[in-house]
């Protein structure tokens, strides 16, 4: 029940110094310069953190749990995603998608799924619909299900400007932004629309437009996918620059694309160089969804499969090959997805905050330990908690 991380340097994401935490059940109950262990007193289990950062647990906000994809029929559909999946690359919270697929996977196989992974030991949460307009909610309405629903906090992954989407219009979009909106109020929910961006020319048109011609703000949307293509990234520049949220996929990859990808890292790099505020920028790792890649008609090719364990990777790129400072890179999968889509209690190392820390090894930046609410998953990089089917 109670543990103590000594010896650590921590990173809130915002750099603390060198202090010791004690954890109490799964929250964070103290942080102090020094905490010694009291004599004849209840058993504490003490993590030596020595030559480590201590920084606060991932968020991935955009993983498809339940599986994804069959863009090359039935036999390409995605697989469930397991425990592991996720412990291993230090996220110790997620929010659940659907995708191109609203048929075979549906709402409630996603909130089942989201309450089993919480119960294996893992916070999720998801979004209502998927690829396609009209929206399918568990209620029959968006507003609905964010206010009466606890696991969901917001709508997506909705396809615009993509070969795959329902072809919605402004309006159709508009009226999704102002559902989810109320819907968020009233709940205290985030309430976000996360858009799926293909590789049309249209790109943010839409979304700039809403923002122009109604009173929804630019911030009730979370753009995914922006660095497909230079194009896209140079839009998605001018968006970051007037105020709007920016999501970068670390999953994808040239060889599951037909588009010219920018790398995740480079593609913050050069977020941050054209002076989008960091504040507004998150990764995701699109973790379990499909990577599809078709011909220059249209035709399914081949697939690739999406990866929670890309989405520290790419962090670890930006500090490493990027010059981007520790606490920077870390906000983009912490405090700004927290904050964004207000989960409270996570994405910050802070007393009375949840207890998902992950330990990093100092020289190589190497996960070494995950804990998840309190709990230890992986332990020196050995996996002490699996989901219930693994082995």
């Amino acid at each position: 029940m109670i543990k103590l991380i000594k010896n650590g340097e921590i990173y809130s994401p915002d750099y603390l110094g060198r202090k010791d935490i004690l954890i109490v059940g799964d929250r964070i109950g103290y942080i102090k310069e020094n905490i010694d262990v009291p004599n004849d007193f209840v058993d504490i289990e003490v993590i030596d953190a020595e030559n480590q950062l201590v920084v606060p647990g991932f968020i991935d906000s955009h993983v498809h749990i339940v599986g994804g994809g069959g863009e090359g029929s039935y036999k390409t559909r995605t697989p469930e995603i397991q425990l592991t999946d996720i412990t291993k690359g230090g996220v110790t919270t997620i929010i659940g998608v659907l995708g191109t697929d609203g048929t075979t996977r549906t709402m409630s196989n996603l909130l089942a799924k989201a309450r089993g992974l919480e119960e294996e030991g893992i916070s999720c949460w998801v979004h209502t619909g998927s690829y396609q307009v009209p929206v399918r909610t568990v209620t029959g309405s968006i507003q609905d299900d964010i206010i009466l629903i606890d696991k969901i906090i917001g709508v997506g992954e909705i396809a615009i400007s993509d070969h795959r989407s329902s072809q919605p219009t402004v309006a159709d979009i508009a009226k999704l932004a102002a559902e989810a909106r109320v819907g968020g109020i009233l709940s205290g929910k985030g309430g976000i629309i996360n858009i799926h961006m293909g590789s049309g020319e249209r790109r943010f048109d839409y979304l700039e437009e809403i923002v122009e011609n109604t009173e929804i703000p630019i911030t009730q949307f979370l753009p995914t996918h922006v660095a497909r293509n230079e194009e896209l990234l140079e839009a998605a520049i001018r968006y970051g620059q007037k105020g709007g949220f920016l999501d970068l996929t670390t999953s994808t990859t040239k060889q599951f694309s037909d588009d010219d990808i920018t790398k995740c890292s480079r593609a913050l790099r050069e977020l941050l160089d054209n002076n989008v505020n960091i504040n507004n920028i998150t990764f995701s790792s699109d973790g379990q969804g499909s990577l599809p890649k078709f011909d220059d008609k249209g035709k399914f090719i081949k697939l690739g499969i999406g990866k929670v364990t890309s989405l520290y990777k790419e962090v670890r790129d930006a500090i490493l090959d990027e010059n981007i400072p520790i606490q920077d890179a870390l906000k983009v999968i912490t405090v700004n997805p927290a904050n964004i889509l207000k989960l409270d209690g996570k994405g910050y190392i802070d007393e009375d905050y949840d207890a998902d820390i992950v330990l990093i090894d100092k020289e190589s930046l190497n996960i070494k330990t995950v804990i998840a609410r309190g709990k230890v998953m992986i332990d020196n990089g050995e996996t002490l908690v699996k989901g219930t089917f693994e082995e």
